[in-house]
């Protein structure tokens, strides 16, 4: 009887097979593998394509619309709440043919008294130089400090009964270390140039005259704040003495103050205000990169700011 032992070169062919199927094998392996980093690789571009704000196509259909434009989060000088960012969207809002009207969506606790200030020219700039077409101002939950000084170049200023306004004036935050160095036996050893380039140190005790000094910028600041207010509300504001105090109102005590105007959303303005149902928005966002690298700022900022020199907020 033949047996696969006793045929010649039975080695040979077993380990033919052997390697044959260890090859199968390994070609299997390969194809899996492949298959699952195109799967991974198809999963990372689609959840990217989630996260990327192409823009918003709206912008480039025709016909008569309303142009919303949202300004929303801190007033500062780099991201969405830009002076840069707004007025890119302000003016592009404008240009459109098809714009009747322009809307500001605001919900914001403030922010630079400087890019607050940029947004507000701006708007005056266009709606001189745009007459035909109104701006108005939608307050959502919170339009304080900054925002407000924003909102105040608008033709008028909508709000929510329970909508928060107001906090008309400056403020100069900073923190002081001297007494924390005392326990602890450390020593502030600050060279300048100039006796007031160390102004408002954080790490040294505080100057008297650097403090009235920082008092009279404030004034200044506040005071530059007031008249955006009496400019752009004028005979409609009901000056109390509280006003400029930095004291916040709801929407409906806004409405009796003067400063605002009456109930609406950017649905009822649009429709019965503006006269065009038709919503395109308009604001400027961040792509992912963007908002990654504001991430990354956002986490470094909060210890930064412990040890940083004070700064100026309408807010």
């Amino acid at each position: 009887m033949n047996t696969p032992e006793n045929e010649p070169g039975w080695e040979r062919q077993l380990l033919e097979k052997i390697a044959f199927a260890s090859l199968q094998e390994q070609r299997a392996k390969r194809r899996w593998g492949i298959f699952f980093k195109l799967a991974g690789l198809a999963y990372l571009v689609a959840v990217l394509l989630m996260l990327v704000d192409w823009g918003s196509s709206e912008q480039l259909s025709d016909g008569r619309h309303t142009a919303v434009i949202h300004v929303h989060g801190t007033i500062e000088s780099s991201g969405e709440g830009s002076a840069q960012s707004i007025g890119e969207a302000l003016r592009s809002a404008f240009a459109d043919k098809g714009t009747a009207g322009v809307i500001l969506r605001v919900n914001t606790p403030g922010g630079s008294p400087v890019q607050a200030g940029i947004v507000h020219d701006e708007i005056r700039r266009l709606r001189s130089k745009h007459p035909q077409i109104p701006l108005h101002v939608v307050v959502e939950d919170l339009c304080a400090s900054g925002g407000y000084y924003i909102a105040v170049a608008a033709d008028q200023i909508f709000v929510d009964k329970a909508s928060i306004l107001g906090s008309i004036g400056v403020l100069m935050d900073g923190f002081g270390f001297t007494g924390a160095m005392d326990k602890l036996g450390v020593e502030r050893r600050l060279l300048t140039a100039g006796e007031n380039k160390g102004f408002l140190d954080p790490f040294s005790p505080q100057d008297v005259k650097q403090k009235e000094h920082a008092r009279v910028l404030l004034r200044e600041i506040h005071q530059q704040f007031i008249e955006v207010v009496r400019r752009g509300r004028g005979q409609r504001l009901k000056e109390t003495p509280d006003m400029f105090s930095g004291l916040m109102w709801t929407g409906s005590q806004s409405i009796q103050l003067g400063l605002a105007d009456g109930f609406g959303t950017v649905g009822s303005v649009a429709r019965d205000i503006i006269k065009a149902e038709r919503v395109v928005d308009f604001t400027i966002k961040e792509n992912i990169a963007e908002r990654f690298a504001k991430r990354l700022r956002a986490e470094g900022a909060g210890l930064r700011a412990l040890f940083s020199n004070d700064r100026f907020l309408l807010r």
